[in-house]
């Protein structure tokens, strides 16, 4: 039986991610973190995204497993980005942003690939991208490769780590969506995921909650833009 572990966050990248690993394998969990992010809120919605999934049997939502939730709030405790602290977002001399988190990704992933060691489980899935990003260099398929080699040797396993939206931008991440669940996939990423480093809630749009002014709503809502203008055009 073919099986992955799909890093759910509980946002747009990441549910798209999981949908992207029920149509692809036979069986799929999930695992979030929790390590003091600002939008914790996100930790929440989570949850009913999961469950409203698992209805989704014409894509494979009910190959979709067991949830693993890990406490990582050691990573939040180091501080000094604004993913962690209520501080206003901005750019460093580096031309990085604040919001970067310095070795979230390779910290979870190595937390993913213990989780999986012990589930005989070893593609581990993530939504990350070089295309629609920040600049973080722990997003780069690079950084993936040499992570995917490190897991390996360190556990004696071939790990394979997979990254459906590496190449792709926003709007192609909405069309992927839409590909394999169509409307009722989308309205419920629209619905029920949450992206807005902010964590507001109190405005949903047509591409969902929101403040509709941070990095990541901005991103958000320019690829939906995008992708609902060439739906009309085609």
């Amino acid at each position: 039986m073919t099986s992955a572990l799909v890093l759910f966050s509980g946002g747009q990248d990441s549910a798209t991610c999981l949908a992207w690993a029920a149509n692809n394998f036979e069986h799929v969990e999930t695992i979030g973190f929790d390590y003091g992010q600002r939008h914790s809120v996100e930790l929440e919605v989570r949850l009913e995204f999961l469950s409203r999934f698992k209805t989704f049997e014409s894509v494979g939502g009910n190959k979709v497993g067991d949830d693993h939730f890990i406490d990582a709030q050691n990573l939040g405790a180091i501080g000094g980005t604004a993913m962690t602290e209520d501080v206003e977002i901005e750019f460093d001399q580096t031309g990085l942003p604040n919001t970067f988190v310095p070795g979230r990704n390779l910290y979870f992933f190595t937390l993913a690939a213990a989780v999986a060691y012990r589930r005989g489980i070893t593609t581990l899935v993530g939504g990350m991208c070089e295309t629609d990003f920040s600049g973080y260099p722990d997003c780069r398929r690079a950084t993936m490769d040499a992570l995917q080699q490190a897991l390996t040797l360190g556990t004696a396993k071939d790990f394979e780590i997979s990254t459906p939206l590496m190449w792709i931008d926003k709007a192609q991440t909405w069309e992927m969506a839409s590909k394999i669940g169509g409307q009722s996939l989308t309205d419920l990423i629209i619905e029920h995921t949450h992206t807005c480093y902010l964590g507001d809630r109190s405005n949903l749009f047509d591409w969902g909650y929101g403040c509709g002014e941070c990095p990541s709503c901005d991103l958000r809502k320019q690829g939906f833009s995008k992708w609902k203008g060439g739906n009309k055009n085609a």
